[in-house]
């Protein structure tokens, strides 16, 4: 009887929808990302760019600004997006970026907008109906002229402006009238870097600190529990370190405290690095997430693209991103949720580094940079022409759940500076247990939309082994992918826990260290986990084919914790006992 009724119940609970799978989600988030508009920005070659990016929550809507696109998205559960095409430039604004590093904050029934400038001529823009373009002009001319602004409507109904990208000057703070939108009385300094303490904060992409002092930008404050948590990025856009970090205060323009774990949000591995200058939000289940940016940085160094990780805070109060697996699939919200657990979906990555047969290579553009697990390589083929595939071998019969399919930005037509919404592209995929007789198994050979990081999460799981993408057509460039990655679960196991996991701390600059363990057999890569103390992990960097790695973003004064995982395609091995570094 028991039995029956359980089985009773969970039929209610499915046919409600309250067991269904979530729908799924792939980093880099899939865009119709435009093309850089500037010129001098393109001389490697025409490429897509985006970063700076923020969601705001509008009447139970997510809105999506970034920089230089022509306009925004809009999505009802951040998984389909809508473009709506908007240039919030005026005629006397003589720049090239269109809402570069935009603020948007809600007031009331209305969402504001404006882009970065130096100038005290942009218009503050306001809409109640921003699914469409509709838009009034809500102040003519900002008088607070800031370069990467972030705007925080208080409980109190006062309104505050956060902004500042320099790597001499610090970030500020000043209030704003919410009846005017002009400022009030002067600015205060709010937060400067401190490269000699915090290991993060130093340039370069091992923070070698060596060519520039860093950068301080993309000021964004969330309040939480009647704490500010005031957000900035650093050290620099172009490098896998790119991270953003977090000071709290008990009042909007502080004094300010640099909070224990540092950076919150932080990705220096995988297939897409950086996770840097983004802004918070609360989903419509009061679920927490950060959107970012990542790195791409090959054809110019502001190449990027937009990155989502679950966020929230502790019962400590302290704020944290949960990037581990973070370019992996994860469940999209479907109600409240504890994000220190995570949304991964256990799905691993099939391909990594397997066989890859082409229909054609273009010189210095080898097959397997499909598959090599990071968005800076990419294979392409010599055409765009119809007909030219890829073929991946998983190497044995496995189960497939989802393929991501990331394009890359190869001999790009000359014309392509800023946004299109009339380009697409169509392919079909194949599957096989042999490679030799193969069945369709996703056709989008009809498709008119514009897919430059496709994200297809199987209705059902496929057992097969060979998969192969057919292009038919291609929004622009030669047929190029920078990442064919399959993911699912192999049938074999997963490797063991990790033995001789050692962390040497240098002793004179305790922001450096030198890790390192035995290789594990079976293993693709490692996932690092570290954090202030053993329940507080909260960081993790991902290493493939490595077994050593030197990490140099520590705070100097900071006791850390240390475990590590490994993990292939048939899964996640145990991770080993943590350990006190000093």
């Amino acid at each position: 009887m028991k039995k029956f009724f359980f089985s009773f119940i969970c039929c209610i609970l499915w046919a409600n929808g309250s067991l269904a799978q979530s729908k799924t989600y792939c980093n880099p988030i899939n865009l119709d990302y435009g093309f850089t508009p500037i010129p001098n920005f393109s001389e490697a070659g025409r490429h897509r760019a985006t970063a700076d990016p923020l969601i705001v929550n509008f009447k139970g809507k997510y809105f999506l600004f970034s920089t230089n696109q022509w306009g925004y998205w809009w999505s009802d559960d951040l998984s389909k997006w809508n473009f709506v095409s908007r240039k919030f430039l005026l005629p006397h604004n003589k720049v090239y970026d269109e809402l570069c590093a935009p603020a948007a904050w809600v007031m009331g029934d209305t969402l504001y907008v404006i882009g970065s400038t130096h100038t005290k001529e942009f218009a503050i823009w306001k809409s109640t109906n921003p699914t469409v373009d509709d838009w009034k002009i809500a102040v003519p001319a900002f008088e607070g002229a800031a370069w990467d602004p972030a705007f925080l409507y208080d409980d109190d109904k006062r309104l505050y402006l956060y902004y500042g990208s320099s790597n001499t000057y610090p970030l500020y703070g000043w209030e704003i009238n919410p009846k005017t939108l002009q400022p009030i009385g002067e600015r205060k300094e709010l937060v400067r870097l401190h490269d000699d303490q915090h290991g993060w904060e130093r340039f370069g992409d091992y923070n070698d600190n060596i060519f520039l002092k860093p950068f301080i930008e993309g000021a964004w404050v969330d309040k939480h529990n009647g704490k500010y948590y005031f957000q900035y990025g650093a050290p620099g856009t172009e490098f896998n370190g790119y991270a953003d970090g977090v000071y709290v205060s008990d009042k909007p323009l502080g004094p300010f405290t640099y909070q224990k774990h540092n950076p919150f949000c932080y990705k220096p591995g995988g297939f897409i690095r950086g996770a840097g200058h983004g802004g918070s939000f609360k989903d419509n289940f009061e679920n927490w997430w950060h959107i970012t940016t990542g790195v791409v940085t090959v054809k110019n160094n502001f190449e990027r693209r937009l990155v989502l990780f679950p966020t929230g805070f502790d019962k400590e109060g302290i704020m944290y991103s949960n990037t581990t697996f973070g370019d992996y699939p994860h469940t999209l919200p479907n109600g409240k949720a504890n994000h220190l657990k995570s949304r991964f979906t256990g799905w691993m990555l099939l391909n990594y580094n397997k066989p890859v047969q082409v229909s054609s290579s273009l010189s210095g553009f080898a097959a397997n940079y499909a598959v090599d697990e990071d968005i800076k390589t990419y294979w392409s083929a010599t055409s765009a022409n119809k007909g030219e595939w890829i073929q991946s071998d998983l190497g044995a019969i496995s189960t497939v759940n989802a393929i991501q399919i990331n394009y890359a930005d190869q001999d790009v037509d000359s014309m392509f500076l800023g946004k299109f919404t009339n380009i697409y592209h169509q392919y079909r995929l194949w599957h096989s247990l042999d490679g030799k007789k193969w069945q369709i198994l996703v056709d989008k050979s009809q498709n008119r939309t514009d897919v430059p990081h496709d994200y297809i999460e199987l209705p059902k799981p496929v057992e097969t082994r060979f998969i192969k993408l057919e292009n038919i057509h291609m929004a622009t460039g030669k047929f190029a992918i920078s990442g064919l990655r399959v993911f699912g679960k192999g049938k074999g196991n997963a490797p063991k826990s990790v033995k001789g996991f050692i962390v040497l701390r240098q002793e004179d600059d305790k922001r450096n260290a030198w890790l390192k363990w035995y290789p594990e057999s079976g293993a693709q890569g490692y996932h690092i986990h570290f954090g202030i103390a053993p329940d507080k992990l909260y960081s993790s960097i991902m290493v493939y084919g490595k077994n050593e790695h030197y990490l140099k973003a520590m705070d100097k004064s900071t006791t850390y914790y240390f475990s590590i995982e490994p993990f292939n395609e048939n899964g996640v091995g145990q991770r080993t006992d943590v350990m006190k570094v000093e």
